[in-house]
């Protein structure tokens, strides 16, 4: 059998085949009983649009690029990142657009994003987990509409975002911790050239005020290693330390590894925070205290906004959402 054709649906369907082709391509301008009718004769004939024609038409890939700008192992290790994809596909295919994933954690993967964009193969760009003075960011916002999920550090007037408020979540944490009557607060940041790292120090910061020493402060990169070799750190530095914020709950996982191996008791010696409240933090030993980003909000509003700059909108605004404290054993 043939492929049905946009010939043999207006066939079926009894009208013109540009009113299919006006359909197809978006055309506001269809009657209800022209819609009802191509509709029934698509699902009747088995007619599936053909992109590659259309997109000559429309001028639109049917694509959404999605630019993680991470090593490619921290895909698979952070469950952060599944949940911003599951979100992202979901809405995406809503509108019958497709998710591309992209990895940018080094120079080569960075020309390779930059050639797919430029090419035109994208209608869009969804940004996430960007790093400050990243060359990608320069040379993408010449190029198709662009959102990212947390902001840009230095394109935050440039770029849209939607974000947890990382410094609320912080104070949350730390709050908790002296209200607990801790009184050697210690944490464990993500890193400085990306929102999260920043805000959620300055929110720790801004409660202890003098108390936050360097000497307290140890930083890490996201990973679960990077949270043991942080906590080591802390432990030798600062032995007496009664509590630690740690900014990720990948990371705080880590921190727990090395305090059970130096003998520490969670939360009798050593009370444990992370942040995100993601599948780890249920999985810990023991479970973990955390603060709850609302992870599958923040792809849905990052995701709405592009779709908004897709659809003409002209400007659109950065959306901020609360977090929250969520206490369980570790602290």
């Amino acid at each position: 059998m043939k492929r049905p054709t946009i010939h043999d649906v207006a066939a079926a369907a009894g009208v013109s085949r540009g009113t299919v082709s006006r359909l197809l391509n978006g055309d506001k301008y269809v009657s209800p009983a022209a819609r009802v009718a191509i509709e029934r004769a698509i699902s009747e004939t088995g007619y599936v649009v053909n992109r590659a024609a259309r997109s000559l038409v429309t001028q639109r890939t049917g694509s959404v690029a999605m630019v993680l700008s991470e090593p490619h192992e921290k895909l698979f290790e952070d469950p952060n990142y599944s949940t911003l994809i599951r979100v992202a596909i979901r809405m995406l295919a809503e509108r019958d657009l497709s998710l591309v994933m992209m990895l940018a954690g080094d120079e080569g993967d960075r020309e390779r994003v930059v050639r797919y964009v430029r090419g035109g193969h994208a209608d869009g760009v969804l940004l996430v987990s960007t790093h400050a003075g990243d060359p990608l960011v320069e040379a993408l916002v010449a190029g198709p509409p662009a959102v990212s999920c947390g902001a840009v550090i230095g394109h935050e007037n440039v770029i849209p975002y939607a974000a947890a408020d990382e410094r609320l979540g912080a104070r949350q944490m730390t709050e908790y911790f002296v209200r607990q009557g801790r009184r050697r607060i210690a944490m464990i940041t993500g890193p400085m050239d990306t929102p999260g790292g920043i805000q959620r120090l300055e929110g720790f910061a801004e409660v202890l005020g003098r108390k936050a020493t360097q000497k307290l402060i140890a930083h890490g990169d996201w990973t679960q290693a990077s949270g043991e070799r942080a906590m080591a750190e802390l432990l030798q530095r600062a032995p007496d330390v009664d509590a630690v914020f740690v900014a990720s709950d990948l990371m705080a996982a880590g921190a727990l590894a090395t305090l059970r191996s130096a003998g520490r008791r969670v939360p009798d010696d050593v009370a444990v925070g992370g942040f995100d409240d993601s599948s780890v933090a249920l999985s810990t030993h023991p479970p973990l205290t955390t603060i709850r980003q609302p992870l599958a909000e923040m792809a849905q509003e990052s995701i709405r906004l592009l779709l908004a700059l897709l659809d003409g909108a002209g400007h659109v605004d950065p959306v901020i959402l609360p977090t929250e404290l969520v206490i369980r054993e570790s602290a």
